[in-house]
């Protein structure tokens, strides 16, 4: 999608000046300026953990600043709740959504601005004027579906309906492509475009270098809580950008050494399931990884791989087929006796599947293993063991904040969320690690530091199983590409010959040979 400027340069809409945010000791923010222009997408660059997120909290009145002051169209104001953002014309959308599972996607859109016709929620009213909007920005939704049973993707557009419904004039986007496909990232920049077209100014959240290029206007940079710099985009190269937001050179070629690769500990046999609406989705799948080898399995989101992680952790049943490990099928089994027989997985959903939100990060970096020595002792948990075994996972993968170990693990950023889970899963040293989107969310120096570790335990002749919906990362760390489509493997080919072409051709469908 090619970006146009539809920013007022003469017309600034907010102005953040010298922004300072305490917790306690700790200086999230300290002392950040940002200038955004009505019509302007502005992105917010920086790390995991460097105060984006709480800077956008504290211009949406989640947070109260500690110092400093804020402008919205050249007026000083006070916004101390959500509500008085709102009315100044501020929306936001969180990384993790706030929707209503059981709900319609009407009803989470209204809800708390319901229109009424005399007692009585006026839907149809309702439904009519989302429809309007549905159309202006083109944000395809299903208006009467229950939200638990739409894709990511069409979640975030009912979001992003939610506060233009509110009247929002600023619209904070907050990690937006996280949960993303390729093809609902592309759809997404292009609402982008269509709301900036109409006037709105869009901030825009993430460390995702490729999108910055695509869609924003001027980026500020934030480095562990201080402001680094504005820059134009279309001035500004990608190696520029990663080099300001993490203060080094950035190296992002995956360094990896051929290797032979050993025996086959997983090996997957004419494996069937369905959905969770009864529609077969893995239909007679085949699959091996050995020992000293990363097998990536590219796909387009939906064609099976939830499903099939699922089953090879125990969180989901399947109809038919073999799972071996080590010659064993353990296809339908617990997933303690699975975790025992040698696998340990990076969920998709970290919030989910990854984390026990109200566990400490210490307590979340034992989960699978605190019944054994050392953090146990006849039943009794040792918490000082528990603690120093936290403090050098921390240390090791560069957790932040530093000594959060007895920190609620929901309390922690989305990307440093995701280095306990793997810090946890890399530390197990079984002997199948499956890794699943395991860089989403992360920073590109965070991805550059899982990219090593990755071919690091490779190299150590365990067996990864990649699954992944970035095509330059199966690209870049896997040894053997499989290629997922319709619930079956439908080809493969060596990492080192692979073209983003031909994969891109058999994740539609296509056949290598053809």
């Amino acid at each position: 999608m090619a970006k146009k400027s539809n920013q007022d340069a003469s017309q600034i809409v907010i102005q953040m000046k010298d922004i300072v945010k305490k917790f306690g000791d700790f200086t999230a923010n300290d002392h950040i300026n940002l200038t955004v222009h009505k019509g302007e997408v502005h992105a917010i660059l920086g790390e995991n953990g460097a105060g984006k997120s709480t800077l956008m909290n504290v211009l949406y009145g989640m947070y109260h600043q500690t110092s400093g002051s804020i402008e919205i169209d050249g007026r000083e104001v006070d916004i101390d709740s959500p509500q008085k953002a709102i009315s100044l014309g501020i929306g936001m959308v969180h990384q993790h959504f706030m929707l209503v599972q059981p709900f319609t996607v009407t009803e989470n859109i209204i809800l708390g601005m319901e229109p009424m016709k005399g007692m009585v929620v006026d839907i149809p009213t309702a439904r009519k004027q989302i429809m309007e909007l549905s159309d202006k920005y083109n944000l395809k939704v299903d208006p009467d579906a229950k939200v638990e049973d739409i894709s990511v993707g069409m979640q975030q557009r009912v979001e992003i309906l939610k506060v233009l419904y509110r009247g929002a004039n600023i619209l904070i986007l907050d990690e937006p492509t996280a949960s993303l496909t390729p093809q609902e990232i592309t759809e997404l920049m292009e609402i982008i475009q269509n709301m900036t077209a109409d006037g709105k100014s869009v901030i825009l959240i993430t460390h995702k270098l490729k999108e910055i290029k695509m869609a924003a206007d001027n980026c500020t940079i934030i480095r562990r809580g201080k402001y680094i710099d504005t820059v134009n985009v279309e001035e500004t190269s990608e190696d520029e950008l990663a080099s300001m937001m993490v203060g080094r050179k950035v190296n992002f070629n995956v360094e990896k050494k051929e290797q032979q690769p050993g025996d086959v500990v997983l090996e997957v046999k004419d494996l069937r399931a369905k959905d969770y609406r009864g529609v077969e989705i893995l239909k007679g799948l085949n699959l091996k990884v050995r020992k000293g080898e990363i097998v990536g399995l590219a796909g387009v989101d939906g064609n099976g791989q939830s499903e099939l992680v699922e089953i090879l952790t125990g969180l989901a049943k399947a109809e038919s087929g073999e799972v071996l490990m080590g010659g064993e099928n353990v296809v339908n089994k617990s997933p303690k006796y699975i975790f025992e027989k040698g696998i340990t997985s990076i969920p998709e959903d970290r919030q989910k599947h990854g984390l026990v939100l109200d566990f400490t990060v210490a307590e979340n970096l034992v989960l699978q293993n605190f019944e054994k020595e050392p953090f146990a002792k006849k039943g009794i948990l040792q918490k000082d063991q528990i603690s120093a075994h936290a403090t050098e996972l921390i240390k090791e993968f560069d957790i932040r904040p530093v000594g959060c170990e007895t920190r609620l693990a929901g309390q922690l950023s989305g990307g440093n969320q995701q280095k306990v889970i793997i810090a946890r899963e890399v530390t197990n040293d079984s002997e199948l690690l499956i890794a699943f989107n395991p860089t989403r969310g992360l920073d590109v120096g965070a991805i550059e530091f899982v990219h090593k570790y990755l071919v690091q335990q490779r190299d150590k002749n365990r067996a990864i199983l990649l699954v992944s919906f970035e095509l330059d990362e199966i690209m870049g760390l896997s040894d053997i590409i499989d290629v997922i489509f319709d619930g079956q493997v439908v080809g493969s080919m060596e990492g080192k010959n692979a073209d983003e072409n031909t994969l891109g051709f058999m994740m539609a469908g296509g056949h290598k040979d053809e």
